[in-house]
C-alpha cells in the first residue's frame, strides 16, 4: 500500500516505501519499550525531518499513554502509534475554499519548489471537476516561469494571462482578474515570484498583489508550496511566508514517502497552517488531496 492514494478509479494507487514508518513500526512491535527504545523513536522522528520541538511533544505524548507504559502486543503498540500520527495531523480544514466567483488564488513560495509546476496540476485538476479557470503568471521575473505556465495552461485549455518580463506583478494580477471575470472563470490561480529577499520586501510584494486583486475578486485561498526534500531548511523558508501573509494552506511537493514524511507533521504542527495537497511524481495528475488516516497508514504498513 502506498503513502498515498488516489481516489479517482481511472488512476492506479502510488507506491511508496517509507523506511521512517518501517523504523517506528519495529520498535512499537516490541512488548516493552526501555529508555533505549525510547532514544530510537526520538532519532528515528527526527532523522525523518519531524523536528526536534514536535519530536519531543509526540514521544511525550507516547510516553504518557498507559497501553505503551507497561506490556503490549505488535498490533497495541502499532495501533497507539497510528492514532498519535493522526492526531498529530489534524490541523485545520483541508478543503480548497473556491466559495466565491471566482475565487482567487494565490500561489507562494521560494524558487525551486515547484510553485509554477503545482498551478498547472491544480488549474488540471479543478477543470476535471468542471471549473472554468485562468491563470496569471505573475512570477514576471522570471522570463522562464511565464513560458512554462504557458506550457501547463495549453495542455488543460485553460487561458494564461502574461506580461513583460521584470513587469509590474500586480498588473499581471489584476490583469487575470480581469479576464477571469470576462469569461465567466470559477477560479483565477496567481503564480507570484519565488524571490526569498528581505522579510519586508517579501510582505510588500505580495501584500499589493493581494490588495490589488481584492478591489475585484476575492482571494479565498494563498497556498504555500514547500519543497518536501529540504526537509528543515524548508520549514525555515515557509516560516517567512507564513509571517509575511496569511497562509491558508500548504502544498508539499516532491514527497515520495521514502525517509522524509515527518516533514508533513512538523510544517503542520510548527505553522499551524493544515497541508492542503501533495505533489507525488512529475505527471498531471501527480497533485492529490491530503488525506492523515491514508498517509499514516501507507507510512506504517
Amino acid at each position: 500500500m502506498g503513502i498515498f492514494s488516489k481516489k479517482n478509479k481511472e488512476e492506479k494507487p502510488v507506491k511508496t516505501k517509507s523506511t521512517f514508518g518501517t523504523s517506528l513500526v519495529n520498535i512499537f512491535s516490541r512488548t516493552t519499550l526501555d529508555e533505549q527504545a525510547w532514544q530510537e523513536i526520538e532519532d528515528t522522528l527526527i532523522m525523518a525531518d519531524v523536528g526536534i520541538k514536535t519530536t519531543q511533544e509526540i514521544v511525550q505524548e507516547l510516553k504518557n499513554n498507559p497501553t505503551l507504559r507497561g506490556a503490549h502486543s505488535a498490533e497495541e503498540g502499532k495501533e497507539v502509534l497510528r492514532n498519535q500520527l493522526i492526531d498529530f495531523l489534524e490541523t485545520g480544514d483541508r478543503s480548497l475554499n473556491i466559495s466565491a466567483s471566482p475565487s482567487v488564488l494565490m500561489m507562494v513560495g521560494i524558487n525551486g519548489t515547484g510553485k509554477t509546476t503545482t498551478v498547472g496540476k491544480l488549474a488540471h485538476k479543478l477543470v476535471k471537476a468542471g471549473n472554468k479557470c485562468v491563470l496569471g503568471a505573475a512570477d514576471t521575473f522570471r522570463a522562464a516561469a511565464s513560458q512554462q505556465l504557458q506550457t501547463w495552461g495549453q495542455r488543460s485549455s485553460v487561458p494564461v494571462v502574461t506580461g513583460p518580463e521584470n513587469s509590474e506583478p500586480s498588473a499581471v494580477a489584476f490583469n487575470a482578474v480581469q479576464e477571469g471575470l470576462a469569461v465567466g472563470a470559477k477560479v483565477v490561480i496567481i503564480d507570484t515570484a519565488g524571490r526569498l529577499h528581505t522579510k519586508a520586501g517579501l510582505m510588500d510584494e505580495l501584500g499589493k498583489v493581494k490588495r490589488v486583486i481584492e478591489k475585484h475578486a476575492t482571494v479565498t485561498e494563498t497556498l504555500l508550496v514547500i519543497d518536501a526534500t529540504t526537509g528543515q531548511n524548508g520549514l525555515i523558508q515557509a516560516r517567512v511566508f507564513t509571517e509575511a501573509v496569511e497562509v491558508t494552506g500548504i502544498v508539499l511537493t516532491k514527497l515520495d514517502g521514502s525517509a522524509k514524511g515527518g516533514i508533513v507533521i512538523a510544517v503542520q504542527r510548527e505553522l499551524k497552517v493544515p497541508v492542503k495537497f501533495v505533489g507525488i511524481g512529475e505527471g498531471i495528475d501527480d497533485l492529490i488531496e491530503f488525506n492523515a488516516e491514508d498517509f499514516v497508514d501507507g507510512l506504517l504498513t
